[in-house]
C-alpha cells in the first residue's frame, strides 16, 4: 500500500499533460491538523521548472489527481499546499490486507543475498560489562534484528579481547592477593572476581609509584619503574612465548570470566551467532600485510617496520607491523575481517558496533581492506555511537568506580517496583507475576531510554525517569500495549470478518501511522537506526491513544464499528511488539 508512490507518479504524468514539462522528484508532506486533507503535496519546489502563481499549480494539479486517482475524492489548496482526501475505502482496503499478517513490515531474506555480519559487545576479559557495554549490546544487537528484518540474512558476533597487558595485571592481581579464591569460595560472579583484580593491580600499584616518588624518581619514572607494572609485563612475555602456568592461569581466569558475560547476557536479552577472540585472530593479519608489502600496498621502515601511507586519502601514515614483527591492533582486525568472510562466505558486508572515540580507527581498517583488493570491504560501516554519562560523571574500570551491567538491571527492575507499587496496579498478581513485570518494565525502560537516542549522540542516562509511565518511555508503550490486551479480553463476540465502514477522523490518522511501519523499518536498517523504530512507535501509541479517548469502542453500538476498532486496536498492540521485539523489549499482557 503505498499511496505516496501512486501520487508521485500521476503528479509527473499531470506536470507532464499539464506544462509540457518533466519534473523529477515530487516532495510530499503529512498534512497540518487545521486542513482537510490525508497527504500533502509541496508546490514550491515545481517553481524550479514552472514560474507561475503556485496556488494557481496546486489547482490545476489537484484537478488532475482527483480525475485520474480513483482513491483521491477531493482537494483544497492553501497558499503552495496541495492538500489531498483520500477515499475510506483505500484505508480500509490497506487495514484488511495486512490484519491476519502476523509478520507485517518484515521482509524474508532472498536466497541469493548477501548476509550481514554484525559485531557487537566486545569486551575485555579483565572486568565485567558496564554501563558503555549496555550501549553497545544494546544498539548492536536492535541493528541486527532491525537488519535482519527488513529482508537479510545477519550473523551476530564479537571479538573478545582477551589477551594484552590489561589481562595480566588481573592475573599477576589474583596470583598475589587472591589466595586461591574462586567463584565458589567467594559467591561472585567470575567476571566480576576478576574484574576486583584488575581494581585491585591498579591500588597497589598507585601505592608502589607513591612509593618510587618519595624516593626521589620522578613520576613518569615511577609509572615505568614500578616492580608490579614490570612483573605483569613479564607474565605478558611469557604467555606469548606459551608458558605453560601463564596459559593455564590465563584459560582459568578467562573461563570465570566467559560464565559471568553468559549471565549478563542472558539478563540482558542478547545473543550471539558466533564468537572471535582476539587470543586467535591477532597473528592472522600478518600473512596478507606481507601479501600487501609485496604488492606495494605497504612499505618497510629502515627499522623494519611495516606501514601504509594514506596521505593521499586524507588520513595519515599508519604502522600495521612492529620493527620486531609483533602485530598491532590494525594488523589483527584486518585479519579478524578476512577470517570472518572466510568462515561465512556468504557474508557480504559488515556492521561494527563501536564507540565513537574508534571513528578514525575504522576509516583506516576499511580503506586498507579496499587497497587490498577485498570487494565486500565497500560494504563495512562503523556503526559509531556516544558515551553514555550518568548525573555522578564519568566512568573508570580500573578505579573500580564503573557502573557494573548487572547492577544497573538490578536497579532498573527495583525502581520498577518502587513505581509499580506506587500506583497501586498490582491487584491480583502473584509474587513470581509481580517479579517477572518488574524486570519487564525495568529493562524495557532502560533498552528504550537507550535506544531512542540517534546512536552518535552522546546520553544522560537517568534511571528513574526512564521508568516513567508517560510520557516517550519504555513504560508507557508497554502499558498501552496491555491496555489494548485488556480491551481483546473483554471483547467476547467474534471480530475476526472484515466489515466495511464509514471511517472516523481519529480511525483514518492510525491507519495512516499503522501504513508508515513497513517503510520506517527499512529506513531504519538504512540508517542503522533503533531510534526510528523506538520514535515511530511512540507516534503509534500516542496515535492510538487518542483514538482511545475520542471514539468508543466496546461500548459503540454499531456492530460494524465495534468490530473494526477491536480489529484496529488488536493491529496496533501486534505493530507494537513487532517494533519491540526488534528493539530487544518484551511486552506485558498486564499491567
Amino acid at each position: 500500500m503505498n499511496i505516496q508512490n501512486i501520487i508521485e507518479t500521476k503528479v509527473k504524468q499531470g506536470f507532464s499533460a499539464l506544462y509540457n514539462i518533466e519534473i523529477p522528484t515530487v516532495e510530499f508532506q503529512a498534512t497540518r491538523k487545521e486542513f482537510e486533507g490525508d497527504i500533502t503535496i509541496v508546490v514550491f519546489p515545481m517553481l524550479r521548472y514552472k514560474k507561475g502563481n503556485p496556488a494557481a499549480i496546486g489547482e490545476d494539479l489537484g484537478k488532475y489527481l482527483v480525475d485520474n486517482i480513483a482513491e483521491i475524492t477531493r482537494y483544497n489548496v492553501v497558499k503552495g499546499f496541495l492538500n489531498l482526501v483520500i477515499d475510506d475505502a483505500f484505508y480500509i482496503n490497506f487495514f484488511n490486507s495486512i490484519y491476519t499478517n502476523s509478520s507485517f513490515g518484515f521482509v524474508s531474506p532472498k536466497a541469493d543475498e548477501k548476509a550481514i555480519m554484525v559485531e557487537y559487545s566486545s569486551p575485555n576479559t579483565n572486568k565485567p560489562l558496564h554501563l558503555g557495554h549496555v550501549r553497545n549490546n544494546l544498539l548492536g544487537y536492535s541493528v541486527a534484528e532491525i537488519i535482519k528484518a527488513s529482508g537479510k540474512k545477519v550473523y551476530k558476533t564479537q571479538i573478545i579481547n582477551d589477551r594484552g597487558i590489561h589481562i595480566c595485571k588481573s592475573m599477576l592481581a589474583w596470583q598475589k592477593f587472591g589466595n586461591g579464591e574462586t567463584q565458589e569460595s567467594t559467591g561472585l560472579k567470575g567476571d566480576k572476581l576478576v574484574g576486583n583484580y584488575y581494581v585491585k593491580f591498579d591500588q597497589e600499584y598507585k601505592k608502589e609509584i607513591a612509593q618510587l616518588i618519595s624516593e626521589g624518581k620522578t613520576e613518569d619514572e615511577a609509572k615505568k619503574e614500578a616492580p608490579l607494572l614490570l612483573e605483569a609485563q613479564q607474565m605478558l612475555l611469557k604467555w606469548e612465548a606459551g608458558d605453560e602456568e601463564v596459559v593455564a592461569l590465563w584459560k582459568t581466569m578467562n573461563s570465570w570470566v566467559y560464565e559471568g558475560f553468559d549471565i549478563t547476557y542472558k539478563n540482558m536479552g542478547v545473543d550471539f551467532d558466533t564468537l572471535y577472540f582476539e587470543s586467535d585472530t591477532y597473528l592472522l593479519g600478518k600473512e596478507f600485510v606481507a601479501e600487501g608489502l609485496e604488492n606495494g600496498v605497504f612499505y618497510k621502515k629502515e627499522d623494519g617496520s611495516v606501514w601504509i601511507d594514506l596521505t593521499e586519502d586524507g588520513l595519515d601514515e599508519k604502522i600495521v607491523l612492529r620493527s620486531d614483527g609483533t602485530a598491532v591492533y590494525m594488523t589483527q582486525d584486518i585479519g579478524t575481517a578476512i577470517q570472518r568472510v572466510k568462515d561465512f562466505p556468504d557474508v557480504g558486508g559488515m556492521v561494527y558496533t563501536v564507540g565513537n572515540e574508534q571513528d578514525y580507527h575504522f576509516q583506516v581498517l576499511f580503506l586498507i581492506l579496499k587497497k587490498l583488493g577485498f570487494d565486500w570491504a565497500k560494504q563495512l560501516h562503523h556503526l559509531s555511537y556516544g558515551m553514555v554519562d550518568l548525573p555522578s560523571g564519568k566512568m573508570k574500570s580500573r578505579e573500580g568506580t564503573v557502573v557494573d551491567a548487572d547492577d544497573l538491571m538490578v536497579e532498573m527492575t527495583a525502581t520498577a517496583k518502587e513505581i509499580s507499587e506506587e500506583l497501586g496496579k498490582l491487584d491480583g498478581y502473584s509474587e513470581e507475576e509481580k517479579e517477572e513485570l518488574y524486570k519487564t518494565i525495568g529493562l524495557g525502560a532502560l533498552k528504550y531510554f537507550v535506544l531512542k537516542v540517534d546512536p552518535k549522540k552522546r546520553i544522560l542516562f537517568d534511571p528513574k525517569s526512564s521508568v516513567d509511565f508517560q510520557g516517550n518511555t519504555g513504560p508507557f508503550i508497554q502499558y498501552t500495549y496491555a491496555r489494548i490486551q485488556s480491551i481483546i479480553r473483554k471483547a467476547a463476540f467474534d471480530y475476526s470478518n472484515s466489515v466495511s465502514i464509514e471511517l472516523h477522523e481519529k480511525e483514518k490518522e492510525l491507519l495512516k501511522q499503522l501504513a508508515l511501519f513497513p517503510e520506517t523499518l527499512q529506513l531504519a536498517a538504512t540508517n542503522y537506526s533503533p531510534a526510528i523504530i523506538a520514535n515511530y512507535t511512540y507516534d503509534l501509541v500516542k496515535e492510538f491513544n487518542s483514538f482511545y479517548q475520542n471514539v468508543s469502542i466496546l461500548g459503540e453500538e454499531n456492530e460494524n464499528k465495534k468490530i473494526f476498532r477491536v480489529q484496529i486496536s488488536k493491529k496496533v498492540a501486534d505493530t507494537i511488539k513487532s517494533a519491540f521485539s526488534l528493539l530487544g523489549i518484551n511486552v506485558p499482557e498486564r499491567m
